[in-house]
């Protein structure tokens, strides 16, 4: 078994035959979120399949490709595709190209995501800059042997996502009269939806929205150093007296409705970074 440092150099090999440059942003993009992709001027692209020790893509609308380009004046390295827990993935597969971006000089990650809204001042289509989390996935990707050149042993969770990413979030947000929220997303293992009686629990337990991401991710960038943005799409409504069943198709759809207005908020703040 290799080691991470060796299954890294080995990844990194094959992505030097394309690009020696290093990359301030890293950009995780998820479900029906991959629009953000046309703003990018690209200059190179890998599937994910021609890199050594990297997942490949299960789920419609994740197309599997790490893209590597300039977006707001910055150079970017971009995850068109993640990987989640209900693939039959370890967490630290999940978060194999959070440790990577690190090794490309990513020092700050923005992570969009979709998401089932609970509370009940938010409505489909809207938009959440994630503030904090619960990990409710049933594991850690933390867990076993520390990667001591990442990062501690117990590394600080008290500011998961940057408070003052999200302060300049609100401020974009505000200049062009988008709409936002600012809450707690919690992580499930999924893939199915919840029960009413669950949705009551996360609600409960303090959390504004619910997906089957991300937090993994948050949690190896916090580990590594790198500062995170995290952004939630409404998706679907998911308040436990008027529930309805949910289809992909409207997800997705419901994701690109908005994905202009996250578009917009994510380029501008990596171009005031």
């Amino acid at each position: 078994m290799k080691s991470l440092k060796e299954r890294l150099e080995e990844t990194l090999y094959v992505i030097k035959k394309h690009t020696g440059d290093t990359y301030p942003v890293g950009i995780i993009l998820g479900t029906g979120l991959g629009g953000l992709v046309k703003e990018i001027d690209i200059k190179h692209e890998i599937d994910y399949a021609e890199l050594p020790h990297f997942p490949l893509s299960t789920v419609e609308s994740h197309h599997g490709k790490l893209i590597f380009g300039e977006l707001g004046g910055k150079k970017v390295v971009v995850m068109q595709g993640r990987f989640h827990y209900y693939e039959g993935y370890s967490m630290q597969q999940i978060t194999y190209p959070v440790r990577l971006m690190k090794k490309l000089g990513v020092e700050t990650l923005l992570v969009s995501n979709a998401c089932g809204g609970m509370n009940p001042l938010y409505r489909l289509g809207d938009i959440m800059l994630m503030v904090d989390h619960i990990n409710l996935l049933g594991d850690n990707p933390l867990i076993g042997k520390n990667e001591d050149d990442f990062g501690v042993r117990f590394p600080d969770m008290s500011e998961p996502y940057s408070l003052k990413l999200v302060a300049l979030a609100e401020e974009i947000a505000m200049e062009n009269k988008i709409k936002v929220h600012k809450g707690v997303y919690v992580a499930v293992p999924g893939p199915n939806l919840e029960t009413r009686a669950e949705y009551r629990f996360l609600r409960g337990i303090g959390a504004d929205v619910v997906g089957m991401s991300t937090v993994p991710e948050n949690i190896v960038a916090n580990h590594s150093g790198i500062k995170v943005f995290g952004v939630s799409i409404i998706t679907d409504e998911c308040f436990p007296d008027n529930l309805k069943p949910v289809k992909l198709e409207e997800v997705i759809e419901a994701a690109m409705l908005a994905e202009p207005k996250m578009t917009l908020i994510m380029k501008e703040v990596i171009k005031r970074l």
